[in-house]
């Protein structure tokens, strides 16, 4: 786990890593939003499926974090830490593998990448960052006992009318035959799963890394067997062993190891540099960056209703952080309430 007194990291300024891991986070993030819609957009030809795509996701993001996880399972039996793993390549116990496994591994992936057929990405942009502090804010006063103070509500409130307002024009043209609508559902109950994860990992106080070991684990060992299957016989349409090398490398990379790895450890770098507040503040750069993206290259149309949607999200956004962290931010180390919720 990468930290300020790694040995390569030590070379540069603590400002220097900083920016550099708020940089990197930033641009994959916004970078999954925008390839997994060139990638599931039917319009562009793409061969793989959405569920192909989610298996090269969790392909090239095993082919890390397992070696690293079962590195991890034998470091805890070093120490005298015995039953704290499943299959002794998560470092966490079986029922909480499962359960972050199943929310934020396999159901979030799926989900995000169907939506992706159906909606273009400006709608992600606004829908996925957008839902997921809705929805993490539900879970935490449900699950967790938080409480919603008033100005973190007034924040939530301008996140829904953003919402809405995107969401809403896609529903009403789905009585003309639109299926964009279905996109936006997916997005959203997308980024429900991601808050159930993000909700259980505070829960469970779990250090960020640990967490998405055990997601990729359990993801690993019951959807790759299993799709791999349904794919062989048919069963399922999957264009896995038609499509060409070089697709199916580009996305294990760019889904596994970017959206996964990366993503995870410079989050996890920037959030020990910055605290939670600035770089809450820092990711709310998403919504805006994958929107103009989606416009400049992809060619997507930017209404007005989805430009108004966006500035309503990413105020909601800034707004509720504000409310939530009125001090000062300081550097902390990471736990459950710095797991990423990204791509």
């Amino acid at each position: 786990m990468p930290d300020s007194h790694h040995p390569l990291l030590a070379r540069f300024s603590p400002r220097a890593v900083g920016m550099a891991a708020a940089f990197v986070t930033v641009l994959v993030w916004t970078s999954f939003i925008l390839v997994a819609r060139a990638s599931n957009d039917p319009a562009r030809g793409g061969l793989l499926t959405p569920f192909d795509i989610a298996y090269c996701r969790i392909l090239g993001a095993s082919l890390i974090l397992l070696p690293w996880g079962a590195w991890l399972v034998r470091q805890d039996r070093a120490r005298g830490i015995i039953g704290a793993s499943w299959l002794r390549l998560s470092p966490l116990p079986a029922h909480i593998t499962f359960k972050l496994g199943l929310f934020g591994g396999l159901l979030y992936a799926l989900l995000a990448y169907s939506g992706f057929v159906y909606a273009p990405a400006l709608h992600a942009s606004v829908l996925m960052p957008g839902s997921l502090p809705l929805w993490t804010a539900l879970l935490a006063m449900w699950l967790l006992r938080e409480r919603i103070t008033p100005a973190r509500a007034l924040g939530l409130a301008l996140i829904v009318l953003g919402d809405v307002l995107v969401g809403g024009a896609s529903l009403l043209r789905a009585f003309d035959g639109g299926s964009v609508w279905l996109g936006d559902v997916l997005f959203m109950t997308a980024a429900m799963c991601w808050a159930v994860y993000s909700v259980l990992a505070r829960h469970y106080k779990l250090d960020a890394v640990r967490a998405t070991i055990a997601i990729t684990t359990l993801a690993c060992i019951t959807y790759l067997p299993t799709y791999t299957a349904l794919a062989l016989t048919g069963i399922v349409k999957s264009n896995l062993f038609h499509a060409p090398l070089a697709d199916l490398a580009f996305q294990a990379m760019f889904q596994g190891w970017g959206s996964v790895v990366i993503s995870g450890v410079t989050f996890t770098q920037m959030i020990r540099h910055f605290g939670p507040v600035r770089s809450t503040m820092i990711t709310a750069l998403v919504p805006g960056l994958s929107a103009l993206g989606a416009v400049l290259l992809l060619g997507e149309p930017l209404h007005w209703n989805l430009a108004v949607g966006l500035l309503l999200v990413t105020g909601g956004i800034l707004f509720g952080v504000r409310a939530t962290f009125p001090v000062a931010p300081q550097r902390i180390a990471v736990s459950a309430a710095t797991v990423r919720a990204g791509g």
